[in-house]
């Protein structure tokens, strides 16, 4: 079997968005992410301060993102960033993109001054580790508006 070209890892453009969209669609399992929400808000985020949109291309096509921000903390003396969602393409899982897209998010939180790079993982904790993630706290939710 062929291997897959290393991905280039990158920070999204706007023209990424229809092929980021299936990927974050698919990303929730506890919500229903609707098109025309995603469209907004990758529009918002896009041009947020201490918001990071990267994606692994492969070919010209997108098999993975990351979504990321950094914001202040008292508890750090200042920022640290904070990986919100980290999706690759099921064909291209284990094959090191997620790995890239840390990576990525690691040394942009760096390059932002970050104390430090955390992430919540229900499905992934293994992944996490195996990057030298250390568990640190539990994380909780609750919803605040009602679910369409």
């Amino acid at each position: 079997m062929p291997q897959n070209p290393r991905p280039r890892v990158r920070v999204a453009r706007a023209a990424d968005s229809d092929q980021v969209w299936p990927l974050a669609r698919d990303f929730a399992t506890s919500l229903a992410p609707r098109r025309e929400a995603f469209e907004a808000t990758w529009r918002a985020l896009r041009s947020a301060p201490g918001a990071l949109i990267a994606v692994a291309e492969s070919d010209e096509v997108v098999v993975g993102y990351l979504l990321a921000h950094r914001h202040l903390t008292f508890l750090a003396n200042g920022p640290v960033a904070w990986v919100e969602e980290v999706m690759v393409a099921e064909h291209r899982r284990r094959s090191g993109v997620g790995r890239d897209l840390m990576r990525h998010a690691e040394q942009w939180g760096r390059d932002n001054g970050a104390a430090y790079l955390a992430l919540a993982s229900r499905r992934a904790g293994a992944f996490s580790t195996a990057l030298g993630y250390e568990e640190s706290a539990t994380f909780f939710k609750k919803p605040l508006t009602d679910a369409p």
